[in-house]
């Protein structure tokens, strides 16, 4: 049985961070819920009953900012996901600086600076903050230099903070999904030569669903698993693992 904690979900209105902020909230926990979008964040806010705050990701002042705001709202911080990415499938020699620059900051830099808010509060009463990688970061894809370059960086600053934070009851992890059916993911999912192609890449033949990550990392967020750090869970219908061929 959980016990009710308090959580900050940043990106809370993405597939993933929106369908980890229901779970959450169903299961009796307060949260605070960051988010750049305005609109989305606030129908979010007001749905669950939670307070929220908007945050620019790839700004450092902007990131604790909020989560001052947030321990102002709920006080003891227990827990928090990091649930912001961004995904742009080229290869290197088609990618600009800019857009290179641009995958850096959300998908790794953002993560830092989560952390760097995050740690001076957490590492005095311990909790759990939880990261979302990548299986690119694990395994050779066409077209992904970017993404798992800093996905793979994820993994190592989950690795470091782990054992960094480790000996105050701070546990950091994160999860490592496949292709998932996202508001981020919508040109290939809407392209059935790209959906199939990709679909038949994990072996138990299905695109992965929000819930499939949101399930994952509200188990790594819950203070029963507190014998549970510096893990890299893969949520990837094996794609990452297995291959049939």
């Amino acid at each position: 049985m959980e016990t009710s904690s308090n959580f900050i979900v940043f990106g809370a209105t993405g597939g993933v961070g929106s369908t980890l902020s229901r779970r959450l909230r169903d299961a009796g926990h307060s949260l605070f819920l960051a988010g750049r979008d305005t609109r989305k964040t606030k129908e979010l806010a007001s749905g669950l009953k939670s307070p929220s705050g908007l945050f620019e990701a790839t700004r450092s002042d902007s990131v604790t900012d909020c989560f001052q705001q947030a321990q102002e709202e709920l006080g003891r911080i227990d827990g928090i996901a990091h649930c912001v990415g961004s995904l742009l499938l080229k290869p290197a020699h088609l990618k600009s600086p800019a857009e290179w620059e641009q995958a850096v900051a959300v998908n790794l830099t953002s993560a830092f600076y989560v952390l760097r808010a995050a740690a001076p509060a957490m590492r005095k009463n311990g909790g759990s903050v939880v990261f979302v990688s990548s299986a690119a970061a694990r395994v050779g894809l066409a077209n992904h230099e970017a993404i798992a370059a800093t996905k793979a960086g994820l993994i190592g600053l989950v690795l470091s903070a782990a054992a960094t934070y480790g000996p105050h009851g701070m546990r950091v992890n994160c999860v490592a999904p496949g292709l998932v059916d996202t508001p981020l993911t919508t040109r290939i999912m809407t392209n059935e030569r790209s959906r199939e192609a990709s679909r038949s890449l994990h072996v138990l033949g299905r695109i992965g669903r929000p819930d499939d990550v949101a399930s994952a990392m509200h188990w790594l967020l819950d203070a029963n698993q507190s014998w549970v750090t510096g893990q890299v869970i893969g949520v990837d219908g094996g794609l990452g693992t297995v291959h049939t061929r």
